[in-house]
Order: structure tokens, then C-alpha cells, then sequence
């Protein structure tokens, strides 16, 4: 029987035929520009500039918004984690064995230029990410076996037996590019030339390294599909590049900027009283978050000799005073963060339950023997900046590691100076990174922070030419197989692999497995909190924090819903321009 979404686990709670998602304004006005700065990257994005159109490969800096070129299958919704609605698909049937998805297409589904979106281009897209798509694409479909147009308005996924449980997910939520488009163009080639799409959006004016405008499609063919409604509601979406972040507020400030995601809490501290936000035309907001955050830290390399000994990797964690930080740099407005989980259900706690131990007593010997007890939590510090009771710790941790004092220095096993380099494209972190780098010195280690361009930053994170990078991974609100690109050993060992710490661990293999097949919810949560347990006892990274709030400012110029998705802020996607913000929502 067809069915008009797709869910992982249980019944889908939209039922056929409703008109839109409970979340959005299904009369918000359009029109307006939004102009704001890309806070979310994805392929071969680049948060600081970018030099192609294409961000389906490996090659160039892609350019921010161009995923609002594109229709899918279907689409997902804020409210409801592993779930997704029809968009050119209308219907979806599945065979017995869940292993054949058929799709029926909807036919006014029209590419920008007019022409028809068929099966054949469907099939196209699958094929061409599989083969010549970026890295994480290659590795999130290689189980797919099958893409077939079985008629023009009928796509056809043939999956592996052994695909994890979101696989179909992720099919029905891939790109959709046309196939007469891209006959005679290379497909992995940086480029600048506006590509064809079907979505919401076309490119605009744009300057590479700059700014990148994108346009409503007035006559886009699925404006009043129950998953748009409500969405999509400026005439113009801008993006603005800066390599100073602190310059990017002050265009913030100005109104060259209109929307801003705000990361730095200095600024959200101290930077807001100007002119405009004192006289009401700037307004903030702190909306709470509802989801997982995710995980940030500065990752190791552990593919560096240096890095290879978890004890040397636990050490550095002593070094860090976030107490000293949060208080003194980011205005006590954050928490530290623990879990690769964090703020959800699948961060581990206290003493592994029956069901983890399960699945990694047959790892025992082989992962550590912390991965049995209590997960490690980041020291609390006593706030002083140089706690030498922790100093101590780490100390002891590198010696017993092989490490040596020789002096002033320490020494790695290998008998070389300790030498750490902070790689960075930018210098917004350095009032975060100099306190833990003075404390290194306090142990002998020489740690030093190393300010490149954002193309040169790009390239060695991919090539994996770096000690330490700070790196945020978005949380997701039912762990999958994406995980495999973050944190399995097969990621780490291609060249723009996402596993940049390059985790190499048959345990951590297996439990992302057993989470991408998981069937249902207790047995993710289980699993994930297994991973967890192993990632943690594992250092591989200093965690560094995570805020409860999503934290935004904005022009007074727009409007937004009453309520937002559960699983996301709904910031600036479901608002909207007019006059500016309602009664309503100023007491939302």
C-alpha cells in the first residue's frame, strides 16, 4: 500500500492530506531579504568563503544555501526525529522485506528552466553522489544497490540487506539534479556557473569570497505542498562572508547584516548596547533548546605520533581550566560539555546498564577498562586558571605515557620536544585556546596556535596536515548512520573524510553498526550510550562547552511563528518580513 511519508520507528504522526506542519504560520507573508551568514556547513562548505557553485564534491569552498536549489523526495519535519513527508515524491511503497522503495513522483514537478523532474533524474542523482559525489556521500549509499527509473514517474531504491535502518531516509532526502543538465559537465569540478535546480530558490547576484544572493522562484511548482507551507518566505536570502567575526557584527549593527546566530558570548554580553538595540529596532532573543547539541572540542589527530597514547590525550584534558574560562572569557554563560550526546537521551551516565555491558563485554581487553565504569567527565576545576592539583594529574598521566621532564621541557617518548600547533582560519577562539596554552607550558609542552586562510585551512584539515583543530559536530535527534562519517574507521582513512580525529577502533565500528540497525528507539538509546562510553574513554578530544539557549538577534523587521519545532529553533526559516514582531510574539 502507498503511503504518503516514511518513518524509522512507529506510526507517522501527520496523517494523509494535512494541510502543513503544526509549527508554521500557513498565512506568513512573502517578500523581503534576509541577509545573515552561514552557520551550518555540509560537503565541501567553508565557513569563511567559498569559490564554486558545487558543493556536492570534494573540490573548491562551496558556497553557502545552495541545498535551497534542490528538491527531494521527500522532507522532514521539525516536530517529529526520523520522519519524512512527501515532496516530489506523493506516495512511497515498501516491499516485505523493506529492502525496495517505489516511488511515485508527482508530474508538475518542473526544474527551474520548465522542464519536467522525472524518475530518470532521481536515478541520475543517486548514481552520480555514489560515484563522483563528496565523500560522505559515498559512503552513506554505498548500500545502495539499485536506483532505477521503472517509468517516468516511478523511481525505484534497492537497498543491501546489510543497510542501516535510515538508509531510505536518506535516499528520499538526497538532491535532485537534472540529468540533461549535467550531460557533458564534470560533475567533481569546482565551478562558478549557476546550476539548474527545482527548489524554492535560484542563485542570484553573487562575488565569490563575498556574498551569495539567492531568489524565491514565484512560480515555484511546489510552493503549496503541505511540507512548504509557511516556509520559504523571503523574496531574497543573502549570505555574507567575513574572515573576522567580530567585523561580521558590527555589519550586524549597521544592518548590513539582519539576522545573526550569536556565538561569541562577549558580544552577547556586552557588544548589544548600540543605538538600534537600545531604540527598539534590534531585538534578541534566547529561545531554549529542545534538542541535542551535539559535540565541540579540540580534536586530535591521532594519526600524529604524539597523540597515539590515550594517556597523553587524557593528560591535556587537565590543562584546560573551563571554570577559569567560562568566568572570565564567555561570561558564565555556558555549560561544559561531556558526551558526544550531549542534552539527550543518548548521553551515557553512572554504571553501563545490563544491555550496554552486553554489547561491549565481548570488546573487553580490547577498549578500555574505563568504557566499564562511570564515563569520564572533564575535571572541575578550582577556577584559578592554573589548578595545580589537576596540573598534577596531567603531569603524572604524561609520564607514565613515557613522556620526560628534560628541564623546562617535556619530552615525548620518542625523546623530541613536546610541540603541539593549533591549526585555525581564524582568531576567535584564541582568548579560549591561550589560557589552556599557557597552562601546556606549565607542563613543559609547547603549544602554539597557527592562523592560516581559510582555503589553506580547508585543504590541510582534509589532508589531515594538523595537530589540533576545534571542530562542532551538530547533534542529531535520533543518532544513525551519518555517525559512520563522524566517527568510523573508513571516514578517517579517505582524504576529506569527516573522522578527523581518525578513530580507528573495531569496538567503535561495531556499536555504529548496531545503531544503524537498530529497530527501535531503546535499542539506538542503548547503543549510543555504549558508543559514548567508549568515545569518552577513548580522549580524543578536550571538550569544550555547549550553551542551553539558541541565542539570536535581529532587525525588527521580521516575524515568526507562535511556537517553534520541537527539535530546532525555527530561526529565520519559518519566519517571516513585515512590520515587525507581533504582540504574539513578543510575549511568546
Amino acid at each position: 500500500m502507498d503511503a504518503h511519508g516514511l518513518s524509522v520507528f512507529g506510526d507517522l504522526k501527520e496523517r494523509p492530506n494535512f494541510p502543513h506542519f503544526a509549527y508554521v504560520n500557513p498565512q506568513a507573508p512573502k517578500g523581503g531579504r534576509l541577509v545573515l551568514q552561514i552557520r551550518q556547513a555540509a560537503g565541501n562548505q567553508n565557513f569563511e568563503t567559498f569559490n564554486t557553485l558545487n558543493i556536492f564534491t570534494a573540490r573548491g569552498d562551496g558556497a553557502a544555501g545552495i541545498d535551497s536549489l534542490y528538491d527531494t523526495l521527500m522532507a522532514g519535519s521539525g516536530d517529529e526525529p526520523g520522519a519524512v513527508y512527501g515532496l516530489v515524491a506523493r506516495s512511497v511503497s515498501v516491499s516485505a522485506d523493506r529492502l525496495v522503495y517505489r516511488f511515485r513522483l508527482r508530474p508538475e514537478a518542473r526544474f527551474h528552466d520548465g522542464t519536467r523532474l522525472t524518475a530518470h533524474d532521481v536515478a541520475f542523482s543517486v548514481d552520480i553522489l555514489k560515484t563522483k559525489g563528496h565523500p560522505l556521500y559515498r559512503l552513506l549509499l554505498r548500500e545502495v544497490v539499485g536506483a532505477r527509473a521503472e517509468s517516468d514517474d516511478v523511481f525505484v531504491a534497492e537497498l543491501s540487506p546489510r543497510r542501516s535502518r535510515e538508509l531510505h531516509l536518506i535516499v528520499a532526502g538526497l538532491p535532485i539534479f537534472p540529468r540533461a543538465y549535467w550531460q557533458g559537465r564534470d560533475f567533481e569540478a569546482a565551478t562558478l556557473e549557476r546550476p539548474l535546480g527545482s527548489g524554492p530558490y535560484r542563485v542570484g547576484r553573487f562575488e565569490p569570497g563575498r556574498y551569495i544572493e539567492f531568489e524565491r522562484v514565484a512560480d515555484y511548482w511546489a510552493k503549496d505542498l503541505p511540507v512548504n507551507v509557511g516556509t520559504n518566505n523571503f523574496d531574497v536570502v543573502r549570505y555574507e562572508y567575513f574572515r573576522d567575526r567580530q567585523v561580521a557584527f558590527e555589519a550586524f549593527k549597521s544592518g548590513i547584516i539582519t539576522f545573526n546566530e550569536e556565538f561569541t558570548a562577549r558580544n552577547w554580553a556586552t557588544g548589544y548596547d548600540f543605538p538600534a538595540m537600545r531604540d527598539g529596532r534590534v531585538l534578541r532573543e534566547a529561545l531554549p533548546r529542545t534538542a541535542p547539541v551535539g559535540s565541540q572540542g579540540w580534536i586530535y589527530n591521532t594519526r600524529r605520533e604524539m597523540f597515539r597514547d590515550p594517556r597523553i590525550r587524557q593528560a591535556l584534558n587537565y590543562a584546560f581550566d573551563f571554570e577559569w574560562t567560562n568566568r572570565n572569557v564567555m561570561y558564565a554563560l555556558y555549560r561544559r560539555t561531556a558526551s558526544y550526546f550531549q542534552n539527550s537521551e543518548f548521553q551515557a551516565s553512572g554504571l553501563p546498564s545490563p544491555e550496554e555491558l552486553a554489547l561491549l563485554e565481548p570488546w573487553r581487553g580490547r577498549i578500555p577498562d574505563a568504557a566499564f565504569g562511570e564515563p569520564f567527565v572533564p575535571p572541575v576545576s578550582d577556577g584559578s586558571g592554573r589548578d595545580r592539583a589537576l596540573l598534577r594529574k596531567a603531569h603524572d598521566l604524561l609520564l607514565a605515557a613515557g613522556c620526560r621532564r628534560d628541564g623546562s621541557r617535556m619530552l615525548l617518548p620518542n625523546g623530541r620536544p613536546f610541540e603541539i600547533e593549533f591549526l585555525d582560519s581564524t582568531l576567535t577562539l584564541q582568548p579560549h585556546t591561550r589560557p589552556l596554552q599557557v597552562n601546556l607550558r606549565r607542563l613543559g609542552i609547547r603549544g602554539y596556535s597557527r592562523i592560516v586562510d581559510a582555503q589553506q585551512y580547508q585543504r590541510r584539515v582534509q589532508d589531515y596536515q594538523f595537530d589540533i583543530v576545534s571542530r562542532a559536530i551538530g547533534g542529531s535527534s535520533i543518532p544513525g548512520e551519518s555517525l559512520k562519517s563522524v566517527y568510523g574507521s573508513e571516514s578517517g582513512k579517505v582524504p576529506s573524510g569527516r573522522n578527523i580525529a581518525g578513530i580507528d577502533d573495531p569496538c567503535v565500528d561495531a556499536l555504529l553498526d548496531r545503531i544503524g540497525r537498530a529497530a527501535t528507539v531503546a535499542e539506538v538509546r542503548v547503543a549510543a550510550r555504549a558508543l559514548d562510553r567508549v568515545l569518552r574513554a577513548g580522549h580524543y578530544w578536550i571538550p569544550m562547552w555547549w550553551n542551553p539557549n539558541d541565542l539570536v538577534a535581529y532587525w525588527a523587521i521580521y516575524d515568526r511563528p507562535q511556537r517553534k519545532p520541537v527539535y530546532s529553533s525555527g530561526a529565520p526559516g519559518t519566519w517571516w518580513f513585515g512590520s515587525g514582531p507581533s504582540q504574539r510574539t513578543k510575549g511568546s
